[in-house]
């Protein structure tokens, strides 16, 4: 019984019981058989059965086989519909197509052996019906799922970009930067960031573009500084074919970026040809390919950084007010690292990517780094820190390992002077000033060899006792002994 209930239905309808008896004596053996001596009460059998073959006489009282088999399309449209006429009309068997649907005509007198393989066929199409309906289910639904886990994919990386990357400290005053960045973030507009050189104006221009409604498309970033100008027309706007060797075309920055975001770096050095070139991109949102005469459109973001206040370089002749005034709709100031010093703890982590187990700064080498005034500010750091880590032997970085430079910074609460030159051209006597590099000497050399005197005297040339006495004149002590005096 088991065996039987798992065979396609199908359904017999025809008003004379004999035929009725042949069709089930010719398909039983591989059917379960249903039959019904009329369009009405086979239009109940089929709400109460699930009916895959539908086999129908032509000729029946009240209602001919093509009208029922039309009205089983519109309520059972995935049953496969077959006819037995006794009529070869062609016209009446293309309109029993048309309008019922019509898989296949059987005609009178019918043999077994064909009615059989007819009725095969007819639950073999249903049955690759039903499975195309399945594929093309689990289609839409994987199609649904890969799409889900690429928009979650595009969140996470937008997220891993945007304003979380900027690290800082919880009274730092990047987070007034940050605050007016996301401000201007969602709206269209150019933006100008100035600040010194290294001071991260790239990261928050990529920030920016993460937090804005262009995030799912292009951020492209281009330094102006130091790039020629034929090079940099080449790279923002492109050469038409021929023009370049090999005759082949090239897309510029311009067409690439096209309703994504274009961060500048450097535009203080844009050349006159490309103030020009920026001022048209943003007031008409055209630019011409070198070696082409058509003008082609783009929609892009434009976000630039100036290590300089332009302010200034528009007041001496050298940048245009207008492109000036075009790109200040949003102008942010991105302050230097020494005016960060409680975001230095925070920042040396940048450097902690060569696989070694460092666990942070002890407090003297936080100290140093933290008085000195970074003029090269996050690129300076990151390269300081990764030099330390390079030639770490423990697992916390000691002040022993950062540059002498920096080690002969005296700290202040501005920032330290960038170098012992300070001291070169200082105001004051002779002997103050040796004293002055004096005192930095012995202080970067102590530290060197972690505040072991013997070490440091040999260095100098000096004996322990003559040590000692510099130390005392100066007042320069062991930043631990100190420390342990305090507590």
């Amino acid at each position: 019984m088991a065996g039987a209930a798992s065979q396609p239905a199908v359904l017999l309808v025809d008003d004379e019981p004999h035929s009725l008896s042949a069709m089930r004596m010719a398909l039983e053996d591989d059917f379960e058989i249903l039959t019904a001596p009329d369009a009405g009460a086979a239009r109940r059998v089929l709400e109460q059965e699930w009916v895959q073959v539908v086999i129908c006489d032509q000729r029946m009282p009240g209602q001919s086989g093509v009208d029922f088999l039309a009205e089983v399309r519109e309520s059972w449209p995935e049953t496969v519909r077959l006819l037995i006429t006794g009529y070869t009309d062609t016209s009446a068997m293309i309109a029993a197509i048309n309008d019922a649907g019509i898989h296949q005509f059987l005609t009178k007198p019918w043999h077994p052996d064909q009615l059989l393989i007819a009725t095969r066929n007819a639950a073999r199409l249903f049955s690759l019906a039903r499975e195309n309906e399945r594929l093309a289910l689990e289609m839409r639904l994987l199609a649904s799922t890969a799409e889900s886990r690429i928009e979650k994919r595009r969140k996470k990386l937008r997220e891993g970009m945007g304003f979380e990357t900027v690290l800082r400290a919880p009274a730092s005053p990047m987070n007034a930067v940050v605050q007016v960045a996301r401000q201007f973030a969602s709206f269209d507009v150019p933006v100008l960031l100035s600040g010194e050189p290294g001071t991260g104006k790239a990261q928050i221009a990529r920030a920016m573009h993460f937090g804005s409604l262009r995030s799912d498309k292009p951020f492209y970033e281009l330094g102006l500084a130091g790039m020629p100008e034929d090079l940099a027309t080449l790279e923002l706007m492109g050469a038409k074919r021929g023009v370049l060797p090999g005759a082949v075309a090239r897309a510029g920055l311009f067409q690439k970026a096209d309703r994504g975001t274009l961060y500048l770096g450097g535009i203080e050095t844009a050349t006159p040809g490309l103030q020009l070139a920026l001022l048209r991109v943003l007031k008409e949102g055209t630019f011409a390919p070198l070696g082409g005469q058509e003008k082609l459109t783009t929609n892009l973001r434009l976000i630039c950084g100036a290590g300089r206040d332009l302010r200034d370089l528009v007041a001496e002749g050298s940048f245009r007010s207008d492109l000036f005034f075009a790109l200040a709709a949003g102008e942010i100031a991105v302050p230097p690292l020494r005016a960060r010093r409680g975001d230095v703890a925070i920042l040396v982590e940048l450097g902690s990517q060569h696989g070694k187990p460092v666990h942070g700064l002890d407090e003297p080498a936080l100290e140093f780094l933290e008085n000195y005034d970074w003029p090269g500010n996050l690129r300076e750091l990151r390269n300081e820190v990764t030099r330390m880590l390079i030639f770490a032997q423990d697992s916390v970085l000691g002040a022993d390992l950062i540059s002498r430079h920096i080690l002969q910074a005296p700290p202040s609460e501005e920032g330290a002077d960038r170098s012992a030159e300070a001291a070169l051209t200082a105001e004051g006597t002779l002997k103050d000033r040796v004293e002055l590099m004096e005192m930095r000497i012995l202080r970067e050399t102590l530290t060197r060899h972690r505040w072991n005197k013997s070490r440091a005297a040999a260095e100098l040339g000096l004996s322990r006792v003559g040590l000692r006495a510099k130390l005392d004149r100066y007042g320069i002590a062991d930043p631990a002994t100190k420390a342990e005096q305090e507590d």
